[in-house]
């Protein structure tokens, strides 16, 4: 067979399938196992989402007060200063001075939205309706900010019932002038019909707010902003600063340094800035893992490995909460959709009546459990048997597994803190700063079996007297608000060594008395040569065989103490029976879905499109070009098959001979090329070199070089 060109040699005769085979992965949620339950996993699932959510909302909100508390005040200073025409606003107006928050957030630029959302609504309702947020991708210039502006104000204001009663303000936004002058008639003409509203007369939201509202520009993304924009916007501003109570804020992912390095100190001198700091995000994880995951009140666990994928991309990737929360939601969708047993992942007041419902099916996928046959295996025969064989004493068991796991939970995490309060403030936190870090460790394995663990062990028993005492007491704190009963004893015990530590303090008083009473009279003595040589072999003598102080003693029973509390109960939650029903622990999911791949997912889709488009046309053998596919689809599998170099006269007559395949040999074999398809050629290698697979080649004009090699 001879050939009479490159292109055709490089379609027909084709590499080997071998070479060209790749492993198609496409997204999806864990191996289902069918379950008749279906309906009572989603209600379940629902149901401890919603009180997660709530919860999540009340933490966001209790976190965010001191801040909203703090922007609330300064608004409300600027305006009742505008409205009195105070001194200092005085002197705002000759020195052109703008009242300007700067709002420092932090990188976790994913989370600002929520953050400012709440900014948003919290000065709607108690400051002021004349509220607009600015993002730099709507405002390349100036022209464009004031129409963003300007139209977000007049939304603000304008209602249906005003549309409907006022003729003159039936103007669309397009036709009025987005100018500042313009901005300072709309709020005088608002302020004006706002003060001569009557109580009668139907009011717009605005009439719940004192007179002369200031006008709040929030600029999201500052950083993101061009200079000339906020240069020119800020200038224009300032001129009309005696018209118009304009207070902006900035929201600041980096540095409130960035202010004076983005603007000349002749536009930021007309500023008067007032800087505000946001909770650190680290601080706002460490609260949601404590309240949704270190407490019973939710019965929904995470495994370590899936703990740890959350926090290394919270950590390594974004800093952001709001991804955190959604991977945690992704792991409740994913641990109730293929965990046929998650029917029991609920509130123990429901544990009895659904235990007492499982089906004989259900009750074989108790007993697959890895960690029920371990259960089983340690019983007795007689025990055995009817666990395998009586699915009405297989049940009572599972009730009783279920209250002995959430016994666990109870008594775990009450040491779990108590023993982060002994560690925390460890040098070099051998067991973490964080309690999470703490957490992880202990659902890995036993922790202390671990050399950090007797490190931090040794470095707990040369504490000094106040910070063993401040310990103790925290400690206190923690297992009397637990409300364990079974703690009682020790809450009892770890008061007593209080009382130990307080009448070692008093005994050292009187001894520090007595000693120098008795230096005094040594003094006395004849300070000889004999005496020097004695004192001095005593000395020696002392500290070969030194003994242990009243207080050492102490320190080492108070820390054996806490350890025989950690030995007890932070027992990994994997060897606990019935783990499985509250956990969830595949890490392999949770990376497919959060941790992109972006090459291996567009190398699916431009070589397989039936894998997403879910079209029958589609489908292709292996090695094959189907005709249908979509046009740069077809050109990737073209690439393929060349080299470090294309040349795209050759690629084209490929991607004709591929394309006209249906119309028939006499089109096929056409020398000439369609204006049509040549067109789509050349769309089709543009959004491929757009996706980086190609580059133009200065080696030769007519070719292209390939930057990618492989399959994916």
């Amino acid at each position: 067979m001879s050939t009479c060109s490159v292109s055709k040699g490089c379609f027909v005769f084709k590499p080997s399938p071998k070479k060209r085979r790749v492993s198609q992965k496409t997204v999806h949620f864990g191996e289902r196992k069918d379950s008749g339950d279906t309906d009572l996993q989603f209600v379940t699932c629902q149901a401890l989402w919603n009180q997660i959510k709530q919860e999540l909302e009340q933490i966001q909100e209790d976190l965010n007060k001191q801040l909203l508390d703090n922007l609330e005040s300064f608004l409300r200073r600027s305006h009742s200063e505008f409205q009195a025409k105070t001194t200092e606003w005085t002197y705002r107006m000759k020195s052109r001075e703008i009242p300007t928050a700067a709002l420092v957030l932090g990188v976790n630029v994913t989370d600002h939205d929520l953050t400012f959302r709440s900014i948003s609504e919290v000065l709607q309702q108690n400051v002021t309706p004349y509220i607009a947020l600015l993002e730099a991708k709507d405002c390349t210039g100036i022209k464009n900010l004031m129409q963003k502006l300007m139209g977000q104000l007049m939304n603000c204001y304008i209602d249906v019932d005003s549309l409907e009663d006022e003729d003159n303000v039936q103007v669309s936004h397009n036709r009025i002038r987005c100018s500042m002058t313009s901005l300072v008639n709309w709020y005088e003409g608002v302020t004006k019909k706002t003060s001569s509203e009557t109580p009668s007369k139907k009011r717009t939201s605005s009439s719940r707010h004192w007179l002369s509202s200031p006008i709040v520009v929030i600029f999201k993304d500052m950083e993101s902003f061009t200079t000339k924009v906020l240069q020119d916007f800020i200038v224009i501003s300032s001129q009309h600063i005696h018209q118009l109570p304009l207070v902006l804020i900035f929201g600041i992912a980096t540095s409130p340094m960035i202010i004076h390095s983005l603007l000349p100190h002749s536009v930021s001198s007309l500023l008067c800035i007032e800087l505000f700091q946001s909770l650190s995000c680290k601080e706002h994880l460490s609260t949601v893992v404590d309240k949704l995951l270190l407490t019973t009140q939710f019965p929904f666990k995470l495994g370590e490995k899936v703990l740890q994928v959350l926090i290394n991309i919270f950590l390594y990737h974004d800093f952001s909460v709001q991804n955190f929360i959604k991977g945690f939601q992704l792991c409740i969708v994913e641990h109730f959709y293929s965990q046929p047993l998650s029917i029991l992942c609920c509130q123990m007041a429901d544990v009895k009546t659904r235990v007492n419902s499982l089906s004989h099916e259900q009750c074989e996928n108790v007993r697959r459990l890895p960690s029920f046959r371990r259960y089983v295996e340690g019983q007795v025969s007689e025990n055995q048997i009817a666990l395998l064989t009586a699915d009405n004493y297989l049940k009572e068991v599972v009730q009783k597994l279920l209250e002995d796991l959430h016994v666990y939970h109870e008594n775990y995490i009450p040491v779990l803190r108590c023993l982060h309060v002994l560690t925390s403030s460890l040098p070099k936190y051998p067991l973490g700063k964080q309690i999470r870090e703490l957490h992880c460790m202990c659902l890995e394995d036993q922790v202390w079996e671990t050399e950090e663990y007797e490190s931090a062990l040794q470095l707990a028993r040369m504490l000094n007297k106040s910070d063993l005492v401040n310990v103790l007491q925290q400690c206190v704190e923690i297992f009397v608000s637990s409300a364990v009963k079974e703690f009682d004893q020790t809450v009892e015990k770890l008061k007593e060594f209080l009382t130990q530590f307080q009448k070692l303090e008093v005994a050292e008083a009187f001894q520090e008395r007595d000693v120098s009473v008795s230096s005094q009279k040594e003094l006395q003595k004849k300070t000889d040569l004999y005496h020097l040589q004695k004192s001095l072999l005593e000395l020696k003598e002392s500290r070969r065989s030194k003994k242990l102080t009243k207080f050492e003693m102490l320190r080492f029973e108070v820390v054996d103490y806490i350890d025989g509390l950690v030995r007890s109960y932070l027992a990994p939650a994997d060897h606990k029976t019935l783990h499985e029903v509250v956990y969830f622990n595949t890490p392999s999911v949770l990376r497919e879905h959060l941790n992109a791949a972006p090459r291996i997912a567009l190398h699916t889709a431009l070589n397989n499109p039936h894998c997403y488009l879910k079209n029958e046309a589609l489908k292709s053998g292996e090695g094959s070009i189907s005709n249908k596919a979509p046009d740069i689809c077809i050109v990737y599998k073209l690439h393929l098959e060349c080299g470090r170099l294309i040349n795209l006269v050759d690629w084209l007559e490929a991607f004709s001979t591929v394309v006209t395949a249906a119309e028939g040999p006499d089109a096929a074999s056409s020398d000439q090329v369609d204006d049509i398809i040549h067109a789509r050629f050349i769309r089709a290698v543009s959004e491929l070199e757009l996706l980086g697979f190609i580059k133009p080649s200065k080696q030769k004009t007519d070719h292209v070089a390939r930057l990618t090699w492989g399959g994916c």
